[in-house]
């Protein structure tokens, strides 16, 4: 008899692959960043700052956050960025915490908006959107990722759910 607990349903399914795509990505993001040392420890994150303050990328308001406590704590912040991807990556892809590492996603996404996607204080509203799509896009699927339940199938919670009730 199947068990009715569990949706099978093609949303449901639909839900659980954008998840588990989303975490390849940031599996592919953290990991090069946690196992390689020039992101974290040989400049590669400053160097991304240093870019985005040079070349207007940043929102105005995050000009004065980037360069009086970002780039003084860099290493630190980079291992955080570095490890915090990985873990996204971790939780999504195997489906357990999602909801939390949807928030620490989201969190990053609106940092790096803010940081690089600035189109200039002249651009049209709709250009700001345009400037915003890497980002934004992934922000969006964090969003519905808090506020749905695609770790109902295709997860380790919902295999160990399943086994808690047999």
């Amino acid at each position: 008899m199947p068990d009715k607990t569990i949706p099978n349903d093609s949303n449901a399914r639909a839900f659980a692959f954008l998840r588990i795509g989303v975490g390849v990505f940031f599996l592919i993001f953290g990991e090069y960043k946690v196992f390689g040392t020039q992101f974290t420890l040989h400049g590669g994150f400053q160097f991304w700052i240093n870019k985005f303050l040079s070349e207007g990328g940043s929102y105005p308001f995050m000009g004065p956050v980037l360069r009086n406590f970002v780039l003084p704590h860099a290493t630190p912040i980079a291992f955080l960025v570095a490890y915090g991807e990985l873990a996204i990556g971790i939780a999504l892809v195997l489906g357990v915490l999602v909801r939390w590492a949807s928030i620490g996603g989201l969190l990053l996404m609106l940092a790096l908006l803010f940081s690089s996607d600035y189109p200039g204080a002249q651009a049209p509203f709709w250009q700001y959107f345009g400037a915003s799509l890497s980002h934004s896009i992934l922000g969006l699927c964090f969003v519905a990722f808090l506020l749905g339940r695609s770790e109902q199938v295709w997860s380790l919670s919902a295999r160990l759910a399943s086994s808690k009730g047999q």
